[in-house]
């Protein structure tokens, strides 16, 4: 088996844990690191190579995009361009056909390949809820995040005009439902009240039950462990009743960081082309030849 050459663009919480993955994974070589102050290099990133652009790191074959979510699409169409694949976590769930038809276009145009909303939700998560309504056409599937750390939500936060530091927690109520406290410093010159309702009025916060709350420290209050429980209840056939369930406690860019590497690493074996988790296979992703996986997991 080859080794592939992989830039991580953006080294916040999620892009450290993709360092890690990379150097742990047998198939893989770090090409770079992509960050808007390349003069900022912390001691795990000195034997790398640390710059503000792709096009100075010789040969890359995938980028792993450790962005911010609104910022994906215009980094994965420069870099697609380039004839590089990409790989992104995108969470914005109603969105998620749109940049798919919008990566497709550019990466066919380029003979590249996009993999799409690979995280754990939009990601994993999503193929065990495809899996779990194949098994169980009929029913219905309740997704409950937390209680923990969202890092999109928490991201989108700190974007808002007047936040200094912010912490978004994902608290579950069961059925699918869910309450966001959102715990945040003020800049200087803000008022607490007017911040709070651009925070409630942002997309990512408009549908769920928000509460925001000021803090002397949001630092003193993270954790970036998270968790979920899928649950689905339905018919097989003409059968009632089945009810599957699957749970997980995590750390939250961890895991988005390790899906990212597994489909940096099926993104090899797609056709040109944008994909979501659920349309590769799962075989794909892993490291090994295809006999022994079989002889192993099936």
């Amino acid at each position: 088996m080859g080794t592939y050459r992989a830039a991580i663009v953006g080294y916040g919480n999620i892009g450290k844990f993709v360092l890690e993955a990379l150097e742990a994974a047998p198939d893989f070589e770090v090409a770079g690191v992509i960050r808007r102050n390349p003069e900022d290099v912390p001691l795990e990133l000195s034997r790398y190579t640390v710059t503000d652009s792709i096009t100075k790191l010789g040969k890359v074959d995938v980028a792993i995009l450790a962005t911010p979510t609104r910022k994906v699409e215009s980094f994965a169409k420069e870099i697609l361009a380039l004839g590089i694949n990409t790989v992104d976590s995108f969470d914005i769930h109603g969105s998620i056909v749109d940049l798919r038809r919008s990566l497709d276009s550019a990466a066919k145009a380029h003979n590249a390949v996009s993999v799409i909303s690979a995280g754990w939700d939009p990601g994993s998560d999503s193929v065990v809820r495809a899996l779990m309504e194949a098994i169980v056409p009929k029913g219905i599937t309740y997704t409950n995040f937390g209680p923990g750390m969202s890092m999109g939500h928490t991201v989108a936060v700190k974007a808002i005009e007047g936040v200094k530091a912010a912490l978004s927690m994902t608290i579950p109520l069961g059925t699918g439902v869910h309450r966001r406290m959102v715990y945040i410093e003020v800049e200087e010159g803000y008022e607490f009240d007017k911040v709070a309702a651009a925070i409630k009025a942002d997309d990512y916060f408009a549908h769920d039950e928000t509460h925001v709350i000021q803090v002397d420290s949001v630092d003193a209050l993270k954790d970036m462990g998270h968790g979920v429980n899928l649950v689905r209840k339905g018919v097989s056939g003409k059968t009632q009743n089945q009810l599957l369930e699957f749970d997980m406690k995590i750390n939250n860019p961890a895991l988005t960081a390790q899906v990212l590497v597994a489909v940096a690493r099926a993104s090899f074996k797609q056709a040109p082309g944008a994909y979501t988790m659920i349309e590769i296979p799962v075989i794909d992703m892993l490291y090994g030849e295809r006999e022994s996986l079989i002889r192993r997991l099936v």
